[in-house]
């Protein structure tokens, strides 16, 4: 039966006997009872009932729950950032921490992990073309105190920093380097601006790499741009060829040239050489032709012609009287002599000559004309 109910009596929890509500219960009757449940006499006023026990073991439960819930953890990853009723007192290391609980925060920031921020969007060139580019910006953070605290929202600054430097970069170029051949420097200008616009901010975080995606031009004229973009790649192709071809002929070019060069001065010494042996010959000759000329001069005529039949197989035989005139082919009968090995056929060459008679006469390979011949000539 609940206690207010009608005919329940003497249980009413606050005391009231009579059953009648007479008014709020005696604080003194409540600590009272509450001192008798924790092993108090029950005696004296309400401040005896707690004792000196009963307050300590109370205090005690709650430092072990206070002091239990102040562990935790940083993964190794990360550095924690330690504040003491909001003041910046340092940073944790990884591993189990303790903190004061209500008094101390933590807060974990991921310290080596490589974060992203993607930019895209419609720009405008420098030569009034519109084109559509998207970057990619890599980033750690190095002082996490910074990066929780120097800005409301560290990527956000970042974010909003990456789309204007991009957008200041693309407004100073033209379309065709944006395309094509200036991509890179595109890349590192926009990675510069991004480090100057950050630099006043400290947001405590770092630029690791720019990933500048490829560009595309407006649909409306993409085809057009697309053939632009392989007429520069033939051009290129065609420079790396020629290159390439330069490269293979000037080493034999130069070698060329080195031998002409080499031969022309062997040339020069020998010809050199020579007009000074002319000259001393010349020198030990003239004291002879001044005592002898005639004799000095008729035997440089003989060494002259010497000199120059040496070389001819021609024979010149000088006829005073009119005869028969003989030739002897002593070129073939040279190379006959060189070639004993294989088989020979004795032929006979015919020769004119210019007779009184005006007969021609045939004369065997040896040279020497047949028996009756001999006998004609000697009767004639």
């Amino acid at each position: 039966m609940a206690w207010n109910e009608p005919g329940n009596k003497g249980n009413d929890p606050w005391g009231n006997k009579g059953g009648n509500d007479k008014g709020p219960p005696d604080l003194d009757e409540v600590f009272r009872n509450l001192s008798k449940r924790f092993g108090g006499k029950g005696n004296g006023p309400a401040g005896q009932g707690f004792s000196a026990l009963s307050f300590t073991v109370v205090l005690g439960i709650i430092l072990v729950v206070w002091g239990l819930s102040g562990f935790y953890t940083v993964k190794e990853a990360e550095r924690g950032v330690a504040l003491r009723f909001g003041k910046h007192v340092g940073e944790v290391a990884p591993g189990l921490q303790w903190k004061a609980t209500f008094i101390d925060q933590v807060y974990p920031v991921d310290v080596q992990s490589v974060r992203s921020i993607p930019a895209s969007g419609s720009m405008l060139t420098s030569d009034e073309n519109v084109v559509k580019v998207e970057l990619d910006v890599q980033y750690r953070v190095v002082d996490p105190y910074l990066f929780l605290f120097s800005a409301v929202d560290a990527n956000s600054s970042l974010r909003e920093a990456t789309d204007s430097a991009l957008r200041y970069v693309i407004g100073h170029n033209k379309m065709d380097d944006i395309l094509t051949t200036g991509r890179d420097a595109i890349r590192r200008d926009t990675w510069k601006e991004i480090e100057r616009i950050l630099e006043p901010y400290k947001l405590g975080l770092t630029i690791v790499d720019v990933n500048f995606l490829p560009a595309r031009p407006p649909e409306e004229v993409k085809d057009a741009f697309d053939d632009a973009i392989s007429a520069q790649e033939d051009e290129q192709r065609f420079i790396r060829e020629a290159e390439a071809y330069a490269r293979e002929i000037e080493p034999k070019a130069r070698g060329e040239v080195q031998r002409m060069a080499q031969q022309a001065s062997a040339y020069k010494q020998r010809e050199v050489l020579e007009a000074r042996g002319k000259v001393a010959r010349f020198e030990k000759l003239l004291p002879e032709y001044q005592l002898a000329p005639e004799v000095t001069r008729k035997r440089l005529y003989l060494d002259a012609m010497q000199q120059v039949l040496t070389d001819t197989n021609k024979v010149v035989i000088d006829a005073k009287n009119n005869g028969n005139l003989m030739y002897l082919p002593l070129d073939k009968l040279m190379n006959n002599k060189s070639a004993q090995t294989e088989p020979m056929t004795q032929t006979e060459q015919h020769i004119n000559s210019s007779s009184v008679s005006g007969t021609r006469t045939s004369v065997p390979l040896s040279g020497r004309p047949p028996r009756d011949e001999r006998a004609r000539q000697g009767r004639e």
